[in-house]
């Protein structure tokens, strides 16, 4: 299947400063693009990019004096499997022993992640008893899903996933960022994601589209695909950054005060003219 992907992101800026952007589809993904994706920024501002160090596409521009208004925008086509989240409950929990050393700091706290806490103790209780393995990160998930109401009006961007598990509510990183910490508390690593996820195989649902947050788990010597807001395999996920929680993966980051003046997601399938197609 074809995946249409794009964004138009507009920030007021009050004075001259560095903006940092995480706005690429990931290089894991560069090559299913049907042509090179290019963000465009206006005013035309010298972009220095590279990669992060979890290998993620990123851009700095330095706005100048007498700005006013930054806009990032960009629309690419992306080639897809059209398969849903990949399911494999035979894949084992590794001992922190023999974890590559890659992964170990997937299992360390991180700025919206408390591993240190008074989640720590709950997840051994909660989970403790569950089959090592996917069966213990789908019970997390089940528990997370379950814990957290889903409500676009409660977003903070400050809420850690204590704060989170504490209130109950919050948007889908908050979700991942509870999830993440359930299972590094069980010594499962975890990394947040961040990309597009569209309204591919299911109903529409009633919210406006935004990018969407995820997270994946080292079991059986790989990466495996979880999702606890919506708890089921999906169709069309589309990664863009990968760190150990949201403060890793910004998608646009000012340093200096600023207001978001618009934001508007795009992601849908298409056929091979471009043309929206409907899957359910």
């Amino acid at each position: 299947m074809h995946i249409k992907i794009g964004f138009d992101i507009q920030l007021a800026i009050a004075s001259p400063m560095a903006l940092v952007y995480v706005l690429h589809v990931h290089p894991s993904r560069r090559d299913d693009l049907l042509a090179p994706e290019v963000v465009l920024i206006e005013p035309q501002l010298q972009a220095d990019e590279y990669l992060d160090a979890f290998g993620n596409q990123c851009g700095r521009v330095n706005a100048p004096v007498g700005v006013g208004e930054v806009r990032f925008h960009s629309e690419s086509i992306i080639r897809d499997p059209g398969l849903p989240d990949e399911v494999d409950w035979a894949a084992r929990q590794h001992d922190p022993t023999e974890l590559p050393p890659a992964t170990l700091q997937f299992l360390l706290p991180s700025r919206y992640c408390e591993v240190d806490s008074e989640l720590l103790q709950f997840a051994w209780n909660q989970f403790g008893q569950a089959p090592a393995g996917w069966a213990r990160v789908q019970a997390i998930c089940d528990y997370v899903h379950h814990h957290i109401h889903f409500n676009y009006n409660a977003a903070r961007a400050t809420r850690t996933a204590v704060e989170g598990w504490r209130e109950g509510t919050g948007v889908c990183r908050d979700y991942t960022h509870l999830a993440v910490t359930l299972c590094r508390c069980m010594n499962i690593p975890a990394r947040y994601c961040t990309g597009y996820l569209g309204d591919i195989g299911i109903p529409p649902v009633p919210y406006p589209m935004d990018f969407s947050a995820w997270f994946e788990v080292f079991l059986g010597g790989r990466w495996y695909t979880f999702d606890a807001r919506h708890n089921t395999p999906r169709i069309g996920r589309v990664v863009m950054a990968r760190g150990r929680d949201a403060g890793d993966v910004p998608l646009t980051m000012a340093f200096g005060p600023n207001t978001l003046k618009k934001f508007e997601v795009t992601t849908y399938e298409v056929d091979t003219h471009g043309n929206a197609i409907s899957t359910v």
